[in-house]
């Protein structure tokens, strides 16, 4: 697979503002430095979705504005289409951005009207402005409301008009900074279905997606990386990072409602009733197999309905890589 972004051990340090009351009472501290990346690699693959995980302070908003040419690496290097991010006049043109809280838009201006400026800045050629606005603008459903003041706006209607702003200039790779974080249930799902079925389903789209909704991601993506204090933690499909750290198999089995507790080859986990049947979750010790705890459900007596097998998600997965990071020793 071709690479869209390449990232070659990338690190960045930030010096920490500080007050005026610091400055006046310690003047000769030295200021305090923040490490926001440590030696990040990563590939994207051109026509992927991959999405960037973390806490706050991973590091993610910090790898995209070096990527669109904002910041720039105190070392390694990224590279964009195959040009390096120093080089800004060749790489702008390759790289879309869309912000999670759009504030750079004109409010008193309309949808057209600020798409309009844009395309001025983007170098979109005057004979094709009006026509690339209007097939953008039908494309992220604002036809209708396309000549009402952007202050009138709701927030799905300024997040479809940045992914349109993002687009004036046709670039093959989309950075995406939380698009959906101050969007209700319906307009995020609908977010979900341009990304996955127009941008790269329709236009073959590169999307780097920064994200703390790990539902989305999982939904979304074909790779995901974990970014924990500047460093990459995990990467791989999302299938391969939820089952990361998992060395046991767990199995919801459905059970006769009734009876004491259970023994066998297993781990329980939960143990509930619901609408009368009781739902036995188990991890099973280890060498042990399915049916060695199903022998001995039936030689106690219990009578089994049904059983499925519990797969790890990606939350599970964050929650264990998170708390890998916490018990590994300080360096």
């Amino acid at each position: 697979m071709a690479h869209a972004i390449e990232i070659e051990g990338l690190a960045k340090t930030f010096v920490k503002q500080r007050s005026i009351r610091e400055l006046v009472t310690h003047p000769f501290r030295p200021a305090e430095r923040v490490r926001a990346l440590r030696g990040v690699d990563l590939c994207v693959g051109a026509g992927e979705i991959f999405s960037l995980l973390g806490p706050n302070g991973a590091g993610k908003t910090t790898l995209l504005k070096i990527l669109c040419c904002l910041v720039l690496p105190d070392a390694g290097r990224a590279l964009v289409g195959g040009t390096e991010t120093i080089d800004e006049r060749r790489v702008k043109p390759q790289i879309g951005l869309v912000h999670s809280d759009e504030r750079s838009f004109y409010w008193r201006l309309s949808a057209r009207e600020n798409l309009r400026f844009f395309a001025r800045l983007y170098d979109v050629r005057g004979a094709r402005i009006e026509s690339r606005i209007a097939t953008l603008l039908g494309r992220v459903d604002m036809l209708a409301a396309a000549d009402r003041p952007f202050s009138t706006y709701s927030s799905g209607m300024k997040q479809r008009c940045a992914i349109a702003r993002a687009l004036l200039h046709d670039p093959p790779i989309l950075l995406m900074d939380e698009p959906t974080r101050s969007l209700d249930p319906l307009a995020s799902r609908a977010l979900r279905g341009f990304i996955a079925e127009q941008l790269r389903g329709r236009d073959g789209k590169t999307v780097l997606l920064a994200t703390h909704d790990l539902h989305e991601a999982e939904a979304l993506s074909d790779r995901v990386a974990i970014l924990v204090d500047g460093t990459v933690r995990q990467v791989g499909t999302v299938d391969e990072v939820r089952r990361w750290g998992v060395n046991v198999e767990r199995f919801v089995l459905e059970l006769e409602a009734g009876g004491g507790a259970l023994a066998g080859p297993f781990r329980v986990e939960g143990d509930r009733t619901e609408n009368g049947v009781r739902k036995l979750e188990i991890a099973l010790d280890e060498r042990a197999t399915l049916d060695d705890a199903l022998r001995a459900l039936i030689a106690a007596g219990v009578s089994i309905r049904g059983c499925d097998r519990r797969e790890p998600d990606l939350e599970d997965a964050f929650t264990r890589i998170l708390a890998a990071q916490d018990q590994a020793p300080c360096c």
